[in-house]
């Protein structure tokens, strides 16, 4: 038997309730800077909570950080030839040390890596006269600029440092923006559409780069400069020992970069104390002290 209580019947069951239409998972580059800059503004906060509640650790990271910015070209090119030999397991020949002279390292100013805005008038230098033809252009000229060839190529081990760093080049891509190449938020299918243009700067991780030029839609017929990111982020990682990032990146420079870097047409640099990249040892834990 029933309760005896009469049900109540549906207020307009003819109306049916709204469908909200699905939120994409992608998103356009403008917001993907915004939230990217803002994650960044807050981690910087955060860091700098941490150094107002433990004074000697923000002295010593700035100690440290001014020490180690000191490495001559020369130094800076043994330092990378021995990061990229023990991570591939191989010995470089005596004939392709030969090849790799201190003139394959750029050299930046501690302004640079103090200021990140003054890091694109630090490459602007490199790039002497025809600076503004190579970096600002933005029309493409047959048989000479191709589609989707940068001339310089920003690695970073993740999606936050690559939009941070394109702020330091801001001046230069009003004409021509620069290319974003990482997986967080973006498909490839738009950067392949996007890599039909001009593209003078670009910015973005080991693994997508080397997806986008697997496919023949990122190429490297103008390519000059790879500028790797050194920071570490706050667990103490970076492009030299975070696991997964580090053999992308240099089974991604064996690949396509070593043989150029042999031949000079390819030079590196190195921004950021890079000393402090390879601090952590084994595969976890914090840096050494």
């Amino acid at each position: 038997m029933g309760s005896g209580k009469e049900r109540k019947p549906l207020k307009n069951p003819s109306k049916k309730r709204k469908t909200l239409p699905a939120k994409s998972k992608f998103l356009d580059s403008k917001t993907i800077s915004r939230k990217i800059e803002k994650k960044s503004k807050k981690k910087k906060k955060e860091r700098t909570r941490s150094n107002i509640n433990d004074p000697s650790q923000s002295n010593r990271t700035n100690e440290n950080s001014e020490e180690l910015q000191k490495g001559s070209a020369s130094e800076q090119l043994r330092f990378f030839l021995d990061q990229f030999q023990a991570a591939k397991g191989v010995q470089l020949s005596s004939l392709e040390l030969e090849s790799l002279k201190d003139t394959c390292i750029l050299e930046l100013s501690q302004d640079s890596d103090k200021d990140i805005k003054t890091l694109g008038s630090s490459i602007k230098a490199a790039f002497g006269p025809s600076w503004k033809d190579v970096l600002c252009d933005g029309q493409l000229v047959e048989g000479k600029v191709d589609a989707g060839s940068p001339a310089v190529l920003i690695i970073s081990s993740s999606a936050l440092r690559s939009i941070e760093l394109l702020r330091g080049f801001r001046s230069l891509t009003k004409e021509c923006h620069a290319a974003k190449l990482f997986s967080k938020h973006m498909k490839i299918e738009e950067q392949i559409s996007l890599l039909k243009n001009r593209v003078n700067i670009a910015s973005g991780t080991p693994s997508r780069i080397k997806k986008l030029i697997d496919t023949e839609a990122l190429g490297l017929s103008r390519l000059q400069l790879l500028l790797l990111d050194m920071h570490t982020d706050v667990k103490g990682y970076s492009l030299f020992s975070l696991p997964q990032v580090r053999d992308e990146f240099w089974d991604l420079f064996k690949t396509y970069f070593y043989q150029r870097m042999i031949q000079r047409d390819l030079r590196i640099c190195l921004y950021g104390p890079y000393q402090l990249a390879v601090r952590l040892k084994g595969k976890g834990g914090p840096p050494n002290e």
